[in-house]
């Protein structure tokens, strides 16, 4: 019986509308109301691995409170993944919460020895994309993707907002399996559907590999995921001040691609796929490899990152390759 089956996911919080939340904040949030939940029930063991940037990844809450949940494994990444897998393969539910570029492209390695392995190991990734802004081209994980796809074993889930991440984050708690959740660094518009409700609010339920209509639109649309999102909805808005009736998709598990959501896209005859990552190897080649594949006949491009990213805020670096929103209009 998997460790998943006996965990509680504790009681979702609800982000308004109007807000701007960081999803880091929303994943510390949620983990620890799960760890608090289980902890209360006597559920399952819970693990937390760490390499000296929990307050960044928001989980220091969680080591003052639950101080035997909390691993702190310092700066030795490959040691913190080879631990965390390990324990996830004993029976533990295990997070490894790292930075991108630390927890996915510096310890790729393990990953791949923990999926031949079975380890159902949930690994949370911050700091992912150009979002990660000032940090510079050394901390900025664009590749995440495509590293990703090349292990059989692990899903990949992208939130849009902290609603989201908030789902995301109790789902991947409760269902057995490797995960990895994986997000940007600033804070972000809580995404509101047309009449200005938060779109993943109360009656929001993730499902893995469903994609979320954000906007429909019948003459072309926009394929996305992640700290992109609110910038397709701000284009697709100033797009319909022009007459353009343009949709906004929200394709959140790249890697199980929704195979009915992907056929309507094209069904409007354009389709342009616009992403926080390296513009060869992530959703825009996915994608563009299932509409072939499919046959699938419709004008389609590619929005992402073209060169390594210098150190500045994230506008400014979306700016400068073609990826803010004044660009993808």
């Amino acid at each position: 019986r998997p460790v998943e089956a006996g965990v509680l996911p504790g009681v979702r919080e609800r982000y308004g509308a109007g807000q701007k939340v960081d999803c880091r904040s929303a994943f510390g949030r949620a983990l620890f109301s799960v760890i608090k939940t289980n902890r209360e029930t006597d559920g399952p063991p819970i693990a937390v691995l760490d390499c000296d940037l929990a307050a960044s990844l928001k989980t220091e809450g969680i080591g003052r409170a639950y101080a035997g949940s909390f691993v702190e494994c310092g700066i030795q990444e490959h040691n913190a993944a080879t631990v965390a897998g390990a324990l996830a393969r004993a029976g533990i539910l295990t997070f490894f919460a790292e930075f991108g570029v630390f927890g996915i492209d510096e310890t790729y390695g393990q990953h791949r020895m923990l999926d031949l392995n079975h380890a159902p190991l949930k690994l949370v990734c911050t700091h992912c994309g150009l979002d990660v802004g000032e940090d510079g081209k050394t901390h900025q994980c664009i590749d995440y993707i495509s590293l990703l796809a090349n292990l059989f074993g692990y899903g990949l889930l992208i939130p849009a907002d902290a609603n989201q991440t908030d789902a995301m984050t109790r789902w991947i708690a409760t269902t057995p399996g490797p995960f990895a959740l994986a997000m940007g660094r600033s804070k972000v518009p809580v995404i509101a559907d047309r009449e200005g409700k938060a779109l993943f609010g109360e009656e929001y339920r993730f499902i893995y590999g469903k994609a979320d209509w954000v906007r429909r639109g019948t003459q072309a649309t926009i394929v996305t995921c992640g700290t992109l999102v609110a910038r397709a909805v701000e284009a697709q808005a100033k797009l319909g001040e022009r007459g353009l009736s343009v949709g906004v998709l929200n394709l959140t598990c790249p890697k199980d691609l929704d195979a009915e959501a992907l056929r309507m896209a094209a069904a409007t005859g354009c389709l342009v796929t616009y992403e926080d990552h390296h513009v060869q190897t992530g959703l825009g080649s996915l994608v563009g490899a299932f509409l072939a594949e499919n046959g699938l006949a419709c004008r389609f491009h590619r929005l992402g990152i073209t060169d390594y990213g210098r150190s500045a805020d994230p506008e400014t670096l979306y700016k400068a390759q073609g990826l803010d929103a004044d660009s993808l209009v």
